[in-house]
């Protein structure tokens, strides 16, 4: 490259901001590269965000959101001259297009120069409509002169680092040209080493150290760059010899790894450390590191509105919580809606605060609703925990017997899992671990999958995990003295994942706006009697004796990113002769009252004899109907409405005293669905009985602290 190109291709950058940008130089790109421009338009606020649109052929046409991802946003921003995307929304949020669709199903590696490069359905081939044009939001800032120069960057362990996961210490090595070069340290800064360390998923870095193959350039970052790449290029670094940094070493960067990582707590040790209540917390992602952004305020989780959400803001939440810089800031409610109030908006960071708290933002949410709640993607250490477990048979790489990789007999062997006690959310932490999303089913029998033969003895009996751990190994288990009546083979633990997963949340208002008591005779409960929703007494009360319900509403929404489908097939639903249906779960709710120090003091259950779409946010079709022994489900945006005045919709409290109570609901109760997230599967209200009525009040969705 020329030595006056670097400034020239900046130049360029910085102008193609102001106008349609035409893709790299014909003489950068491989030949028949399809030569386009690219603008962001629509219904937009700021010029660094908007609908993708691409001139091709003569003429302007959209991007179909189907598979893009954050690596063709990257592309595409780096093409407009920008550092990097912050992320992408999908169905037009920016408005639909009109004319042409150009490109579907667009494939980027993240190493294209152009869009025009990455895999697709070819210029024009598309099924979709402009319901689906994609739009970008990319970082603000413009390009450094780095996104051309450096192919990829990695930290070679240094020797007394070569056998630890995750590798912390190590030289800084970047590839230019075909080869690995090491940095000179002459103008190394310490904010070129967080960079570093965020992008390697580490939320510190400790002091920086300050042979041949140099790189010839020196580096500049702001602390704030994502990765190295959006860092500016500093100038020429004067090699003498054989490229030798005569008046500095090799960089070496030093990482902090984040507790999780951190290897005492991998390996299963624990350390004294001293637990603070968290601010901030991920909810409803599928891999460690992603989810919704929900911060704790006068005692009650709340979720951040996505105006001016940037990275920024994104990797001080990532670093808070002990991973490194965020790589995608996400808006729209990618991964999932909250619940309850929406606590911060329009938030500002300098990106060096310790906790998003600490950042500038508008207490005034006005406008604000969970459509827009605000996520993030953080970067993680490389742990190598795929590499310990596989899914082994299975049709696809989403499904399979789990094979575990065990020591045995001085060496590593693979071999199975005891599925006794296996469910939902030992599944949840295989599918976790692999990367494959959430667990979409629970194995207890796999000769239908017939994995490795090889691999057909029990190395790990009695798993039992709380859902939220990294690794299977991290969950409780038997040590060296297994235990597995059945054996494995076909009686081996297996697994299904899927990329997406439903949420059920209760309303919480409408049961405490509900809640009431009825007295109700004995001989018209009969039906709910034989459904067990009625305390023990009942089993010796008279046929004119009567029941004190507490009765009330329950409204129960998914808020998840795909359907809630009952896991019993259609056919083998339990048809209950008494009130004339079909029950596609036996249990789907819980409703108990304790008594202050969580003693059950009554109880009632639920059984899912309909689920089905009450109603749903607008523009969202409803799916799932009962009648005429339809199929059952709660459509994502939908929820379902258990009125009441309907049987079992209560919890008998005939035998309870007055006093003051703790009304629970849960559900979902024994996880026989998989969903995105458990944790706000509980209601809690405080309640007062004086023996004529009852009060609910305080109403809230999960544990509050």
């Amino acid at each position: 490259m020329p030595s006056w190109c670097p400034l020239l291709c900046r130049l360029a950058m910085l102008l193609c901001v102001w106008a349609p940008c035409q893709a790299q130089s014909d003489t950068e790109l491989p030949p028949g590269t399809p030569i386009i421009q690219l603008r962001l338009a629509g219904d937009k606020r700021k010029h660094y965000e908007g609908r993708v649109e691409v001139y091709y052929n003569g003429e302007w046409g959209t991007v179909c959101d189907d598979d893009f991802s954050i690596h063709a946003a990257n592309i595409l921003c780096r093409e407009l001259g920008f550092v990097e995307a912050v992320s992408w929304s999908p169905s037009s949020k920016y408005g639909k297009g009109e004319g042409r669709i150009w490109l579907d199903n667009v494939h980027c590696s993240g190493r294209e120069r152009t869009l025009a490069q990455c895999k697709s359905n070819g210029f024009g081939v598309s099924d979709c409509k402009h319901s689906e044009d994609v739009g970008v939001v990319c970082n603000q800032r413009h390009t450094g002169i780095l996104n051309v120069q450096i192919e990829e960057v990695r930290i070679r362990a240094i020797y007394s680092q070569r056998k630890r996961v995750p590798i912390t210490e190590g030289y800084l090595e970047v590839k230019d040209g075909g080869k690995w070069r090491q940095i000179c340290d002459e103008e190394w800064t310490e904010m070129n080493n967080r960079v570093i360390c965020g992008m390697y998923g580490f939320p510190g870095e400790k002091g920086y150290n300050t042979k041949k193959n140099y790189w010839d350039f020196g580096v500049n970052c702001t602390g704030n760059e994502a990765s190295l790449h959006g860092c500016k290029l500093g100038h020429k670094v004067e090699l003498k010899g054989n490229a030798t940094c005569e008046k500095g070493m090799p960089v070496v960067v030093s990482c902090v790894p984040g507790r999780a990582f951190a290897p005492s707590y991998t390996q299963g040790f624990s350390k004294a450390y001293r637990v603070e209540q968290p601010l901030v917390r991920l909810r409803g992602g599928a891999n460690t590191g992603d989810g919704r952004v929900e911060v704790l305020k006068n005692g009650e989780w709340g979720t951040v509105c996505d105006d001016s959400w940037n990275l920024k803001a994104a990797s001080v939440v990532c670093r808070e919580l002990g991973f490194g810089s965020a790589k995608e800031a996400l808006a729209g409610g990618r991964l999932g809606q909250g619940m309850g109030p929406v606590h911060m908006n329009e938030v500002e960071c300098s990106g060096f605060e310790k906790s998003l708290t600490e950042c500038y933002f508008n207490r005034d949410a006005l406008g604000c609703s969970h459509e827009e709640d605000a996520a993030v993607r953080c970067n993680v250490p490389a742990m190598g925990f795929q590499n310990k477990l596989r899914l082994s048979g299975g049709r696809n790489p989403f499904e399979g017997r789990v094979e575990v990789l065990a020591e045995k007999n001085d060496s590593l062997v693979w071999g199975t899992v005891c599925s006794d006690s296996w469910g939902t959310m030992e599944a949840t932490v295989v599918c976790r671990q692999l990367g494959l999303g959430f667990a979409s089913n629970a194995f207890q029998e796999t000769w239908y999958w017939p994995g490795d033969v090889r691999a057909d003895d029990v190395v790990m009996s009695g798993v039992r995990c709380s859902g939220t751990e990294m690794t299977l190994a991290q969950c409780l288990h038997h040590g060296k003295h297994l235990h597995c009546p059945r054996g494995g083979g076909r009686f081996a633990a297996g697994v299904s994942c899927s990329e997406s997963a439903p949420d059920l949340v209760l309303n919480a208002q409408v049961v405490e706006h509900t809640t009431y008591l009825e007295d109700r005779p004995m001989y018209i409960l009969q039906c709910a009697n034989e459904e067990h929703c009625l305390s023990s007494s009942a089993a010796t009360a008279t046929p004119s004796s009567y029941r004190r319900l507490m009765r009330f509403s329950s409204q129960i929404h998914n808020n998840g990113q795909s359907d809630f489908r009952p896991r019993a097939a259609h056919n083998s639903w339990v048809w209950h002769d008494c009130h004339r249906h079909y029950h596609s779960m036996e249990v789907f709710t819980h409703y108990d009252l304790l008594s202050l120090n969580g003693t059950k003091v009554a109880e009632g259950h639920k059984a899912s004899f309909c689920l089905e779409d009450t109603q749903c946010e607008e523009g969202t079709e409803k799916r799932y109907e009962c009648a005429n022994f339809g199929q059952q489900g709660i459509t994502v945006g939908c929820w379902d409405t258990y009125r009441h005045d309907i049987d079992c919709q209560w919890i008998d409290v005939t035998d309870v005293v007055p006093g003051d109570y703790i009304f629970q609901v849960v559900i979902n109760p024994n996880y026989e669905v998989a969903e995105s997230d458990y944790t706000n599967n509980i209601m809690k209200c405080r309640c007062r009985y004086d023996g004529h009525l009852i009060w609910t009040y305080n109403c809230h969705i999960g544990e509050r602290r």
